[in-house]
């Protein structure tokens, strides 16, 4: 099969994570096509056999480049086994209601493109104390010590839960396998 992992990316952390899915796709057996959508005028290969959409949440917003995507190749998309995964720090809260929004963010998707991911898996995000300027830095700790997350600003911190996301992607492979055939 030929699976189409497309992703939009803020501060790198859903790159690294649509590389990962890719690698499993190919570990798979199967081949991966992996696409930053940031770079212009991406379009959809010939034929794929299925898609997983890979983009962060960001002030409450999925980035543009994906929204545009999603808009421009929904009926390509909905005719293929498709999959969401949407990243965000606030599926990894100790607060139920941070949560929760967190788990609904894919319906703001669906309100601006009219597109229903077949599956979703929300994965936690990193943070990037790191890279972070002096404001954001201070102001993403400040967030992390409410929300009971890792506030130690030395080094960058991933939540991500690989083995869910794995599970996740054999998942989606299996249903795609049997949509295949």
């Amino acid at each position: 099969m030929i699976i189409l992992i497309a992703f939009a990316t803020v501060e790198g952390h859903t790159a690294a994570i649509a590389s990962r899915i890719g690698e499993q796709v190919e570990a798979a057996g199967h081949q991966a096509i992996l696409a930053d959508l940031s770079q212009p005028g991406f379009g959809l290969p010939g034929r794929i056999d299925g898609a997983i959409l890979c983009a962060p949440i960001h002030a409450g917003r999925y980035p543009q480049a994906m929204v545009k995507f999603v808009q421009d190749w929904k009926s390509e998309l909905s005719a293929v086994p498709n999959a969401l995964v949407t990243v965000s720090l606030a599926i990894a809260s100790q607060s139920e209601a941070e949560r929760e929004e967190a788990v609904g963010y894919p319906g703001q998707l669906k309100t601006e493109t009219g597109f229903v991911p077949q599956m979703q898996h929300h994965a936690a995000g990193a943070l990037k104390y790191i890279e972070y300027d002096f404001f954001k830095r201070w102001m993403m700790r400040r967030i992390a010590e409410r929300e009971g997350g890792p506030v130690d600003t030395w080094r960058d911190h991933v939540l991500t839960d690989w083995a869910a996301l794995e599970g996740f992607v054999r998942t989606f492979l299996a249903h795609a396998g049997g949509a295949a055939r």
